[in-house]
């Protein structure tokens, strides 16, 4: 697999009172189209991710939004899967460029969260979820991963709760050094575990924020991305999916939808887990980080603890992980932030990521989450010679 980036663009993340669902949308992709140096009317497709269109602001039919903002009239589809609608719409777009359909695709994430209700915002997430087993019965998803933090921590002691929390200090480390990042604020140990209880042993600063956003990135076919002088391939895409619900998972201690979509990433990209440079994962909570690096292979199930007893994941560790700020201090959109992954990754392999780069990086992965673990996707970026 070969598939050049072109361009990228993403908003600023956070309560983005200024800017409607179109709005923060048209922004992301009229910069991602500026980056890439092309026009509108040479997108073949597009695919945008999305979730909560239709329940926070009323408004689904986003492919067909996505045309209208640029004025054109491609083929263009909403794809939702939770959480992870921003990489399974990636996905989608280069499985077009792969088959031959499409020589350049606009990917784009979104989403409009801040202008309703947390109880809305939090019903609307549960559709992640089974409804029928765990929404009915009162569970929200800081109760759901509250019960992956307590299975795992007591079947790895090891993990300990200022090890836990040592996740949330770094994203936020490296959140203070990142210009389109929802808390630009370093925080310590303390913070976190004395902040308020959500969910035993989860506090707010232990779980990703309501946040708005987009993000956009151009991608195309091999040939076309050597004429336009891409810096970045995807070389690897891979998907997994497990129950909707806890209560039918084999396991509460690893996300086993992850290492599915991590080994067919990396099968169809060549590589080991030990050539990756850095990696943007899915840390909604920050046990999620824990089960995340293991899933990618960075680390053994039971001992991702010690990539952070170690500070091995800063920006400049063994093994950098979200130097974006990741879900937690960058901000969760649901829909973009598979997309703002991409958008990172890139920018970390043209150089970009001023304050938090990581030196001579080659190859980076994404990896992001639908719901507790039912799906999961991961890519692999490589920084063109």
């Amino acid at each position: 697999m070969n598939v050049g980036v072109l361009g990228i663009g993403i908003t600023k993340f956070g309560e983005r009172w200024d800017q409607g669902l179109r709005e923060l949308l048209l922004d992301a992709q009229v910069k991602s189209i500026k980056d890439a140096n092309i026009e509108a009317k040479d997108i073949d497709a597009l695919y945008t991710g999305n979730m909560g269109g239709g329940a926070l602001s009323g408004q689904l039919h986003i492919g067909a939004m996505a045309t209208e903002n640029l004025n054109i009239n491609k083929p263009s589809s909403r794809v939702e899967g939770a959480c992870a609608s921003g990489s399974l719409a990636l996905r989608a777009g280069i499985l077009a460029i792969e088959s031959g359909e499409a020589d350049i695709v606009q990917v784009n994430g979104v989403e409009k969260m801040t202008d309703v209700s947390t109880e809305q915002v939090t019903t609307m997430l549960m559709g992640a979820g089974d409804e029928e087993l765990e929404g009915f019965n009162g569970l929200t998803f800081p109760g759901l991963y509250a019960l992956l933090a307590n299975a795992y921590m007591s079947k790895y002691p090891k993990l300990t709760r200022d090890l836990l929390a040592e996740v949330s200090v770094k994203n936020h480390f490296h959140g203070a050094r990142n210009d389109y990042c929802q808390f630009r604020k370093e925080i310590n140990i303390d913070v976190v575990k004395n902040a308020t209880m959500v969910a035993d042993p989860l506090t707010l600063f232990d779980c990703s924020p309501i946040t708005d956003g987009a993000a956009s990135i151009i991608l195309a076919s091999e040939a076309k991305a050597k004429e336009l002088g891409s810096k970045v391939s995807i070389i690897g895409s891979g998907m997994g999916t497990d129950s909707l619900s806890l209560a039918r998972r084999n396991t509460l201690t690893a996300i086993p939808a992850g290492k599915i979509a991590a080994d067919a990433a990396y099968a169809s990209a060549g590589i080991k887990a030990s050539e990756v440079n850095f990696a943007e994962v899915h840390d909604c909570f920050t046990i999620a980080e824990i089960m995340a690096v293991e899933a990618l292979g960075f680390a053994k199930e039971g001992e991702g603890y010690k990539l952070y007893k170690n500070k091995d994941t800063y920006f400049d560790g063994k093994i950098p992980i979200n130097t974006s700020g990741g879900l937690k201090a960058c901000g969760h959109p649901v829909g973009a932030t598979g997309v703002k992954q991409a958008v990172e990754a890139t920018m970390q392999l043209r150089g970009e990521a001023k304050g938090r780069q990581v030196k001579d990086a080659e190859i980076g992965v994404t990896h992001n989450v639908g719901g507790s673990g039912a799906s999961a996707a991961v890519h692999v970026f490589k920084r063109v010679k």
